[in-house]
């Protein structure tokens, strides 16, 4: 039997109207499958856009995992994640990463019953019931996926039903001569669970495939593409997007349908290690940059910097005092700095 809990206290100094969503046009709730939780700020009591510091707060971990020789069951709040993807999963959608994440170093914890079987070496049927708001269904999820290994190959077969959603997933990841490569799928069903609700149904496929090889011992870099089913081949139709159940319910936040992503990390001493990622709209072709460093100053001890630049024109002049329309996706993002320091103990 094991115990399992961890409390974030986050400090946080920002310019006057940024969020920590403020880079996405279509923010991402990281905190949806929990059936209750502490309120995210502690100071001050109620927080907004427009203030300049706010300190953070997350029960991140409290579960209780008991461990036997047909099955590991854990209950409380824990991580759920799944994917080989390096940038998009499109079959983690209970607590997703998204691109412009500032904080990836743990998994945001999740309300759920889980249940995992051993079926061998690097095979396992893992099931599990995930709790929403209030614990009401129509808030909530469950899932059963099956892990195999074979052909020095891994596969996963995913079926999640979510927030009145269905959803099929595969996951295949090997090695190919040194390099790894992966592809990962997600066709959801959307609003398949409510009978009064065809007018919102609508079938989207969501598909990342890529590379990854470590050139040097110091060099490490990655490509990857992004099929987005459920966003818009034109800009102007952006903001429709944003009504849809995939944006609402299902963890999508990237507004085009096909991108190209890459990414490399450069260790250039023991101490100083420099990154890279890059995703483009190759529809609108606009670009985000992420450029990011990482100094181990004294033991246990990491600064960090990093910044997002968002390329490809801004929005157009609205006339009249009309809406402003988007030309490009990523052109609309602000431009971000931030620093950080860690330390472990």
């Amino acid at each position: 039997m094991k115990l399992e809990a961890s409390y974030d206290l986050a400090p946080r100094f920002q310019s006057s109207g940024l969020s920590a969503a403020s880079l996405l046009l279509s923010p991402v709730e990281p905190f949806v499958y929990r059936f209750a939780d502490l309120k995210p700020a502690l100071y001050p009591p109620e927080s907004s856009s427009t203030d300049l510091f706010i300190l953070g707060q997350n029960l991140d971990r409290a579960s209780l995992s008991l461990h036997t020789a047909p099955v590991d069951i854990t209950v409380g709040r824990q991580a759920i994640a799944w994917g080989s993807a390096r940038s998009v999963n499109p079959t983690d959608i209970l607590a997703p990463f998204t691109f412009g994440t500032l904080d990836t170093e743990d998994r945001i914890g999740v309300d759920a019953v889980r249940a995992r079987i051993p079926l061998g070496t690097l095979s396992e049927i893992d099931t599990g019931y995930v709790f929403g708001k209030d614990f009401l269904f129509q808030n909530s999820a469950a899932y059963g996926r099956i892990k195999a290994h074979a052909c020095r190959t891994d596969m996963a077969f995913l079926l999640m039903g979510f927030r009145r959603n269905l959803m099929f997933g595969f996951d295949l990841a090997r090695a190919i001569r040194g390099a790894g490569f992966w592809i990962e799928s997600a066709y959801v069903l959307a609003r398949a669970t409510e009978s009064n609700a065809a007018d919102d149904r609508r079938a989207y496929l969501r598909v990342s495939s890529g590379a990854d090889y470590s050139f040097t011992d110091k060099t490490y870099g990655f490509l990857e593409y992004h099929f987005n089913g459920a966003g818009k081949a034109l800009p102007g139709e952006y903001p429709d997007a944003l009504a849809e159940p995939a944006y609402l319910e299902g963890s999508v936040y990237l507004l085009g349908r096909h991108y190209l992503i890459s990414g490399m990390h450069y260790r250039i001493s023991g101490l100083l290690t420099v990154m890279a990622q890059s995703m483009m709209n190759l529809t609108d072709r606009s670009l985000l940059l992420a450029p990011q460093m990482e100094y181990n100053l004294v033991r246990n001890i990491y600064l960090g910097a990093g910044a997002f630049f968002g390329f490809g024109g801004n929005r157009e002049r609205a006339e009249s005092g009309g809406p402003v329309p988007l030309r490009t996706e990523f052109g609309g993002y602000p431009n971000i700095c931030f620093g950080s320091i860690r330390y472990y103990f």
